[in-house]
């Protein structure tokens, strides 16, 4: 890329055929993956690649086929329910660790600070409480950025990268083990320091980097421990074991197995089949049973008797006994939710856009500079939030009178919200007998415990403590999530937006009389309208809130809200995890194109200069072209000049009895040269050499066929080409755009595991003598092959043949020139593919189409300059 770059601009100085870097197109913004300086946005980035979700139906593959039988293939379908289940009942425990530890942590950080800020308030002695609050935020916020530092992608909630990877894209060191520890550990250290984060968006993370290391049976963080594990060595099978454990990671979270399963599928995966939702369900449904008996067990010492289903329990809803005329909800209370559906997509696009500004200064101001500088804007974040938490708990809450339920117990109350127990402490700070301090008793608790008091509590809460809450932790949770530090915003989200409901429903209760309606609906829908803003889930969010609420009757409710919500919020900007996913640059595909789309072709986004290999090609001149591209897959072609005679007769050109009209058939020439007239070609040697011989006078347009013209030099040799010579950067356009008939894709990682086991022969043998590998051989060293650049030159013969046609996949999925866009995408994307072959009527391919050819900001580009040619 660092090449194609320098040629472009040394090429635009010299002969001003294109504009500096502020007259570049959007399309070669998008394919040097830089910044627009007008509207600032990033493009996607041409360094990330695609998963081979695609199977590669090689020889390898062929023989382990004939080995195959039904009964094999139902030993290899148990062992897959197994491994699920084991990434289930894994991802379980790994929530129990980090709930166990968070409680742990928070319970002694607020019982050491409750008991000082109660003697502190005899004695006046309250800045002493404050630095012992400090003093554990901040030695918690610390460590937890250290292990950032460490492995830097553990940092935020981790769903935009799950996101991306079930998308197809592999991003760099996502799904590791040492990513699992930092997370963990991580998590648990900030939720502990009080930072405005929750544990259960890493979850998600967690459980998916759980999915795709187990069934590997081996890490590349602890390279002594193998096992000779045959199965699941392809990016197949470790997706859809990282789909199951990112479900397994909202199971565990919320209590909710089916809502994780429509996660998996709503939040990135691009192709499902039954199979594969059995699985997931199961493997979710593991990892509730397995959080909900061991947190069951040791909460309330009942094992087996499964009364805590996930991490966040929303409790029961239920008016109480005394009021007749209280409803959970009515038909008439559904206009007051869709009023609040449209302020909560309202203030989760304001979320969104402020975070997103954030993000921007953080990646130009903070980002570049030592990573100490992560640590300490973490360490400022949290010396800022616990100094507002402690100030705003002890100078701007307000008494309030306690319900007759309440009951008191060491300084504190607790509160019976359930019929399943489920406690919430009150906090009394500066409070006479029976009353509590409704401040106080929002921030200085855990925040589930908070969203419990604001489902439950039967004793109301200020309404200018309710809008102070919501402003303070609006803000302060806008501002860290995007710190340093492993977090997650899903709580967050349910907390201001249920301080948003309750606030409602006092507005609704004390000033306009409307006696009937219950607080806690109204928090609870609050919190949906918020949290949907913010990420703008709708199917799989409606189900995780109605299983957390064990009610379905507020099935209606939650959904209208979440529906109004994305839609009021998409009317602004994208979600919070899409925001993310576009400031790094990933190129993410979404579910379908947009309309005016279709007026491209697969000829209009293809990449007509191609690096290709022959099916026998010398061991230099392979070498020579894995050093030189950073491509992942060349095309096998043979040349076929020799055919060309054949094929042509009079006005038609005759292919397997089939006929075509000469003008019909797109050639590789003939499209590189429609592009060179345009300038709007790649920045590669093609454009230099268009740009070198710019000085000469334009040509009028040539009206004869390009194919004709091709078949009349057909007695011009071409350069002589043997096994050893490759394409060059020094032959002219037509040399490198020959017809070339299309034989099949191989894979970098194939041609390096080949170079490296040394599959070869020599000139004076024959093509049978070179060794054959199976498909266990090949698939030895997945996912990490070796680099051809640590492949030692020395040991192998540069005159050496390498047959490449037994290892390549040779029927993978093509497409004609002429096909519609929406019909690429849509095969790209279902099925998962990495590279698609565009391939002409004749057998010849014309070009090849990637990931970054179908992102958004590449087809807008490209549609713009259709509109141009028009």
């Amino acid at each position: 890329m660092a090449g194609c770059r320098g040629s472009l601009c040394c090429c635009c100085r010299w002969c001003c055929c294109c504009g500096e870097r502020e007259t570049r197109t959007p399309e070669e913004l998008t394919i040097l993956g830089e910044t627009q300086e007008e509207e600032d946005e990033i493009l996607p980035r041409k360094d990330y690649e695609s998963l081979d979700y695609d199977r590669c139906i090689n020889d390898p593959y062929l023989e382990v086929l004939e080995t195959m039988d039904n009964k094999k293939g139902r030993r290899y379908e148990a062992v897959k329910w197994m491994v699920v289940f084991a990434i289930g009942v894994c991802t379980g425990l790994v929530g129990l660790f980090v709930d166990f530890f968070v409680r742990l942590f928070t319970q002694l950080k607020f019982g050491v600070v409750q008991t000082s800020v109660e003697e502190c308030s005899r004695k006046g002695c309250l800045a002493l409480s404050l630095l012992e609050l400090l003093g554990f935020n901040l030695t918690f916020v610390f460590l937890a950025s250290l292990l950032v530092l460490i492995e830097p992608v553990a940092a935020g909630s981790g769903i935009p990268e799950i996101k991306c990877y079930l998308n197809g894209v592999k991003v760099p060191g996502i799904v590791r083990l040492r990513t699992l520890l930092c997370k963990v550990f991580g998590v648990l250290f900030g939720v502990a320091g009080g930072l405005f984060v929750g544990k259960e968006g890493p979850m998600i993370h967690s459980g998916a980097v759980v999915g795709a290391g187990l069934p590997q049976f081996q890490s590349i963080s602890l390279r002594k421990i193998q096992f000779n594990f045959p199965y699941f060595r392809s990016d197949r099978d470790k997706r859809d074991f990282v789909s199951a454990g990112a479900a397994a990671g909202v199971a565990a979270a919320f209590g909710a197995p089916i809502g994780g399963t429509l996660f998996s599928l709503e939040e990135g995966s691009s192709f499902w089949n039954q199979g594969l939702t059995w699985k997931v369900l199961f493997c979710s449904m593991s990892a509730t049973f397995t959080l909900n008996f061991f947190r069951s067990g040791i909460q309330f010492g009942s094992w087996g008797s499964f009364q805590l289903p996930g991490l966040l329990n929303f409790g029961e809803f239920k008016c109480s006994d005394s009021d007749k005329k209280c409803h959970l909800w009515t038909a008439m209370d559904l206009g007051f939710f869709v009023m609040m559906g449209v302020i909560g997509g309202l203030l989760g696009a304001t979320f969104n856009c402020l975070n997103k500004r954030l993000a921007k200064y953080r990646m130009r101001n903070v980002h570049p500079k030592p990573k100490l500088v992560r640590v300490l804007e973490s360490l400022l974040v949290s010396l800022v939030t616990t100094v507002v938490v402690f100030v705003a708990s002890m100078v701007l809450g307000e008494c309030r009178q306690m319900s007759s339920s309440s009951q008191i117990s060491n300084g504190s109350f607790q509160l019976q919200v359930t019929s399943e127990d489920v406690n919430s402490s009150i906090k009394t700070f500066f409070c006479p007998n029976d009353t509590y301090n409704d401040m106080a008793t929002l921030f200085f608790n855990s925040q589930e415990s908070a969203i419990l008091q604001l489902f439950h509590q039967d004793g109301t809460f200020s309404p200018i403590t309710l809008a102070l809450f919501f402003i303070l932790y609006f803000l302060l949770a806008c501002w860290t999530y995007g710190v340093s530090v492993p977090s997650g915003l899903f709580v967050p989200s349910l907390l201001c937006g249920a301080a948003f409901g309750r606030l409602v429903a006092n507005v609704l209760k004390s000033y306009i009389g409307l006696g009937h309606i219950y607080s806690g609906t109204f928090a609870l829908i609050g919190a949906a309208a918020f949290l949907g803003g913010v990420v703008r889930m709708t199917i799989s969010l409606t189900i995780i809130l109605i299983e957390s609420t064990n009610e379905i009757t507020y099935g209606l409710p939650i959904m209208v809200t979440l529906m109004v919500a994305k839609w009021t919020g998409d009317f602004f900007n994208k979600g919070i995890y899409d925001i993310h996913v576009g400031l790094r640059g990933v190129p993410l595909l979404e579910w379908e194109t947009e309309v005016e789309m279709d007026k491209l072709r697969a000829s209009d986004i293809m990449e007509p200069n191609l690096t290709y290999v022959y099916p026998h090609t010398r061991i230099q001149s392979l070498v020579s072209i894995l050093r030189t591209t950073v491509h992942h897959a060349f095309p096998v072609v043979t040349e076929n000049r020799g055919n060309e005679k054949e094929f042509m007769k009079g006005n038609q050109l005759i292919s397997n009895n089939i006929k075509f009209k000469k003008s019909s058939i797109l050639t590789r020439a003939g499209e590189q040269r429609k592009r060179s007239q345009s300038m709007k070609s790649y920045p590669s040697s093609e454009l230099r050499n268009m740009c070198d011989e710019h000085a000469a006078p334009e040509e009028p347009a040539e009206k004869e066929d390009l194919l004709q013209q091709m078949l009349e030099r057909r007695y011009t040799p071409y350069p002589n080409l043997y096994p050893d010579q490759s394409p060059s950067e020094d032959w002219t356009m037509e040399e490198r755009f020959r017809p070339l008939t299309f034989h099949g894709l191989v894979l970098r990682s194939q041609l390096v595991t080949l170079l490296v086991r040394g599959v070869c022969y020599s000139e004076s043998q024959s093509s049978a003598s070179q060794p054959r590998l199976s498909y266990a051989e090949m698939a030895e060293d997945y996912p990490r092959y070796p680099d051809i650049h640590d492949l030692d030159l020395t040991l192998l013969n540069p005159r050496m043949i390498v047959d490449v046609t037994p290892y390549m996949n040779p029927s993978p999925f093509t497409v004609s020139p002429n096909t519609h866009v929406s019909q690429v995408f849509n095969l790209f994307r279902t099925m998962g593919l990495r590279h698609l072959p565009v391939v002409n009527a004749v057998g010849e391919i014309v070009g090849i189409i990637t990931r970054h050819s179908l992102t958004h900001e590449f087809l807008q580009g490209r549609l713009r300059q259709h509109y141009q040619t028009l």
